[in-house]
């Protein structure tokens, strides 16, 4: 006898999962079934009662859970090795979910000062009206995030990785290790495929869905995962807040997952291309991507990513008009405030994505008037050089 896996245990390879999780509500469909309904009739009072005190009951009232909607959470759980899931009506749904469900006034959170500008923002202006205090660190420095932590008023440490926009990358077995607080990373960039941070010891996993998990542009979500006593105490305060998933996103979402993990692989093989050829344009300064080895942390991006990721963010020599000549001369990518999708995007987060920071904040971030952030599409990588060599060529006149 021995303990070798058979067909039946052996852990099966994310591609597999992604096309055989979420399915418990699709009957023999092979595509998801949309479940667009409200509400659900009951047969009977004690029904209603049952499911209206139950966690998750998704016959009951679409706030309170949905079978598309929960086919999603499923699927996105099996992803992440997690024990259940929660859908929101966006990323920011969810990241405000987890900060105002878990923490009260007088509580304290840890948060890296590397951050998608609204989530520092929910930090800075919101957590304080509600007493919240935050502490922000560097979350590149070893030992910041459990050196801040203060026993037992410290409830949440946050971190996000890769890092939004300048793709710093946070040590997941360091924010792991921190005792005490739950600790949560937002691991948009990375999607379940590249990395899974539950595997490191770490609590909540979170994500903008609408990014690269959709991967369509066509769905608006966000989504936790974690222990089932984490999810079922969020669930609660979920129905409260009520930034509930709409079941046509959830199911755009699933259906993008099918192929996550395909578009995952060119997307990062392109990514890496155009990182290595924007490092050999002399207009161009301090290219960022996780798997160039001139990445502060490509070490530990290859030790905790299986891949770089596709997204490549970068100066631009000549600053603010060098930027805005770039992004407005680009033909195959699109200027548009997204990444993940199919088409190729680029970013001036300066005016964009994180145009609340004031200018020393966007300096602590490492933000420039010429970063550019690319967000790498399915297009053929040749053609998207051919096209930033262009609008480089455009932007230095």
């Amino acid at each position: 006898m021995t303990d070798e896996p058979t067909a039946e245990t052996a852990p099966r390879h994310v591609e597999t999962r992604a096309i055989l999780g979420g399915r418990r509500g699709d009957g023999t469909s092979l595509a998801p079934v949309l479940w667009p309904t409200s509400t659900f009739a009951s047969e009977t009072v004690d029904d209603a009662r049952r499911m209206a005190t139950s966690v998750g009951a998704d016959r009951f009232y679409s706030r309170y859970g949905n079978p598309t909607v929960a086919g999603f959470e499923d699927l996105i759980a099996d992803l992440e090795g997690a024990e259940a899931a929660r859908a929101f009506a966006s990323g920011m749904g969810a990241v405000s979910a987890v900060v105002l469900g878990l923490c009260s006034a007088g509580d304290h959170i840890v948060a890296q000062r590397q951050l998608y500008a609204a989530t520092q923002l929910l930090f800075q202006a919101v957590c304080p009206r509600f007493g919240i205090d935050v502490t922000f660190v560097d979350g590149t420095e070893p030992g910041a995030f459990a050196a801040a932590v203060r026993p037992g008023k410290t409830t949440l440490v946050f971190a996000e990785t890769p890092a939004n926009p300048k793709l710093d990358v946070i040590d997941l077995d360091e924010v792991g290790a921190v005792a005490g607080p739950v600790t949560v990373v937002d691991a948009t960039f990375g999607t379940p495929v590249l990395q899974q941070p539950l595997r490191h010891g770490v609590d909540l996993v979170l994500h903008s869905a609408t990014k690269g998990i959709a991967g369509h542009n066509d769905a608006t979500l966000g989504v936790v995962a974690g222990s089932r006593e984490l999810i079922d105490w969020l669930w609660g305060f979920a129905v409260l807040h009520g930034a509930s998933a709409s079941p046509y996103d959830a199911l755009n979402a699933t259906r993008g997952i099918r192929t996550l993990p395909v578009r995952m692989r060119q997307q990062c093989d392109s990514a890496l291309a155009l990182a290595t050829f924007l490092e050999g344009r002399g207009d161009v300064v301090d290219v960022r991507y996780p798997g160039l080895a001139s990445h502060p942390q490509h070490e530990l991006a290859m030790r905790q990513m299986s891949a770089g990721g596709s997204l490549v963010t970068f100066d631009l020599a000549g600053g603010l008009d060098a930027g805005r000549r770039f992004v407005e001369a680009v033909e195959v990518a699109r200027l548009a405030t997204s990444l993940g999708g199919p088409e190729t995007l680029v970013t001036h987060p300066a005016s964009t994505t994180h145009v609340n920071l004031l200018p020393d904040e966007l300096a602590a971030n490492g933000i420039g008037p010429g970063t550019i952030r690319l967000s790498v599409g399915l297009e053929h990588a040749d053609d998207l050089a051919a096209d930033l060599a262009r609008a480089l060529d455009a932007a230095t006149p």
